[in-house]
């Protein structure tokens, strides 16, 4: 017997389904956190216009930011939250590709260049960055080895039925469970992303990473599609069927909402990193043929 099996659901039943689509909630942490991080990539981004670098600043980075923050915004306070702690396991599959996966690799690219570098006031990077031990901390997490290791052992962990279950019996394990899908999300698409620069992984090594990842992401999508049986037992025991699915559909579905995710976020990375490295040899090539030409 597990803890799992002991505790009941924090939230089973808290909505009827014929009051689900107007379950919005407004929870203060997921909108502080919104509110700051608006606040913060706003000022970033007057500041560098301001000294005329709107090449670096223009009006697709800002749609691309705000996207990116309304992508994780609604997925923790839409309707879209309660279905997935109490109904269906497909949309609490969905909430955390969104949170964990697309939400980050909008807000990595919307700051890649010298946005990254204006996030925060000088005020405020003046003192952290005297702050060694933070620094060194920090430098390690971005290494990429172990910002792939965190994001396996965030992956693995919490879908382990008994931790997955346990999410949607205590609301701080549920909370702890977003912070570090995003918290992993950001460390592997930095890498991806490379936004401030940092060349630690070359174009070639960013696109095994995303192969890794993808690699990953279709083992557990495959697990879900290919079983026989229900996996989690909170979505096997529901008294009211959502959409009339039954367990078994509702996770073949979870796993098909996590490979398509993945083939779309991870597919568009790709394309750019191919087409990043075809400019990359294309200029290469230009350089050497100016070098071997011969001079008047």
């Amino acid at each position: 017997m597990t803890l799992a099996s002991l505790l009941p659901l924090a939230h089973a039943d808290a909505v009827p389904i014929s009051e689900l689509d107007s379950a919005w909630s407004t929870p203060p942490a997921v909108l502080a956190g919104a509110a700051l991080a608006l606040v913060l990539f706003g000022q970033a981004f007057i500041r560098l216009r301001r000294r005329g670098r709107k090449d670096h600043a223009g009006w697709d980075r800002a749609a691309l930011f705000v996207a990116g923050i309304a992508v994780a915004t609604l997925a923790l306070v839409s309707p879209l939250d309660a279905a997935g702690e109490e109904y269906l396991l497909s949309a609490h599959m969905l909430e955390h590709v969104l949170i964990g996966d697309l939400a980050p690799a909008l807000l990595l690219v919307a700051i890649r260049g010298p946005l990254t570098f204006f996030l925060l006031p000088a005020w405020v990077l003046r003192p952290l960055a005297g702050i060694a031990p933070l620094r060194a901390f920090l430098g390690y997490l971005l290494r990429p080895r172990v910002a792939l290791a965190v994001w396996a052992l965030v992956f693995a962990f919490w879908h382990i039925p008994s931790a997955f279950d346990l999410t949607l019996q205590n609301r701080l394990v549920h909370d702890l469970e977003h912070v570090t899908f995003v918290l992993a999300g950001i460390l592997v698409w930095s890498q991806l992303v490379d936004p401030a620069r940092r060349r630690e992984l070359t174009i070639g090594g960013r696109l095994t990473l995303a192969a890794v990842l993808f690699a990953a992401g279709q083992i557990l999508a495959y697990v879900l599609i290919l079983s026989f049986s229900p996996l989690y037992r909170p979505y096997a025991a529901q008294d009211e069927r959502l959409f009339g699915l039954s367990p078994l559909t509702d996770q073949r579905l979870a796993g098909l909402v996590m490979m398509s995710e993945q083939v779309v976020t991870l597919g568009l990375c790709a394309v750019f990193l191919v087409s990043a490295y075809s400019r990359q040899r294309a200029a290469r090539g230009e350089r050497e043929a100016l070098s071997l030409a011969p001079r008047p």
